[in-house]
């Protein structure tokens, strides 16, 4: 398998210590598992989805698993401002806080809260499973290009996180990039659901969830690969990456950097095991692969 060089990463105006990043939801509600997570070999983390207001999420069950992933239906639950008293920890480290809301205005409030205390800022438009939030309104390229415009305007690095639960996922990529954004990260969940035969009912209490995991990484790879051919700003992959074999044909796919998220949940330290498979001091140099596959 090919070996990267090590070094710094640049990916979307946000300088990290390699490629590999924590992805949004994952070991991110408090400054002390984020401070772990990039001690054990994560480039950046991302936090919590943070929201303008506090909110429990959903009934439970709120999580299931299935062969090949996860389905989960969280509902975004977030202390909403108090969340801030957890960036202690991780104060002048590479992380990017994850924000929703439900129009431009009210993801500008939010993200103006981490304004001079975090690395960038991650807009959350693709939640499959949170009604009036995430991919309620970002599968609206108007509403992509507003939500990104009124967020950039607070002069911080900025990444647009899509869902793929649209027909065209270049439309709201090119949205984001019209409205100032940094980078994209592609996917988030896949919209999902199991039935319990025994119940005779959904298993989630939300019934629908989002998939991730294993299953949907051919459809990160697929979406990953298109966002670099319509897009000219870097592109941040994510869904079901779970090996340095797969953040390699992320990268060869297009992207920049990459998330890795549900894998952590079998293995805490999944980010030291594929920092030392994926890089050599006398590795190739990352900008040799990206794309490479295109061509």
């Amino acid at each position: 398998m090919i070996r990267l060089k090590t070094g710094s990463v640049t990916a979307g105006g946000v300088q990290m210590d390699n490629h590999l990043v924590l992805a949004a939801g994952i070991l991110g509600t408090t400054g002390a598992s984020l401070a772990r997570v990039l001690s054990t070999g994560a480039g950046a983390v991302v936090t919590k989805s943070i929201g303008p207001y506090p909110h429990e999420g959903h009934p439970g069950p709120c999580f299931c698993e299935i062969k090949g992933g996860l389905i989960n239906a969280m509902g975004l639950p977030n202390p909403s401002k108090d969340f801030l008293t957890e960036l202690g920890p991780v104060n002048g480290r590479p992380v990017i806080a994850s924000v929703f809301g439900g129009s431009p205005s009210e993801f500008r409030e939010v993200a103006s809260w981490f304004k001079g205390m975090v690395s960038g800022i991650e807009l959350n438009l693709s939640c499959p499973h949170a009604e009036g939030y995430g991919a309620a309104i970002g599968v609206d390229p108007e509403m992509v290009e507003s939500c990104t415009k009124a967020v950039k305007s607070l002069g911080m690095p900025v990444w647009v996180k899509l869902t793929p639960n649209v027909t065209d996922i270049t439309r709201c990529g090119v949205a984001a990039e019209r409205g100032g954004a940094d980078g994209i990260v592609a996917i988030n969940t896949v919209k999902a659901m199991r039935i319990s035969t025994d119940l005779r009912r959904p298993v989630l209490g939300n019934r629908f969830g989002g998939l991730s995991g294993p299953a949907v990484f051919p459809i990160a790879v697929r979406c990953v690969y298109e966002l670099y051919d319509a897009c000219s700003i870097p592109v941040i992959g994510c869904g079901g990456v779970s090996s340095a074999h797969d953040v390699v044909e992320m990268m060869m796919a297009g992207a920049s950097a990459v998330q890795i998220g549900s894998a952590v949940i079998h293995d805490r330290d999944i980010f030291r095991s594929i920092y030392d498979t994926l890089y050599a001091a006398d590795g190739v140099p990352p900008d040799e692969i990206v794309g490479c596959a295109h061509g």
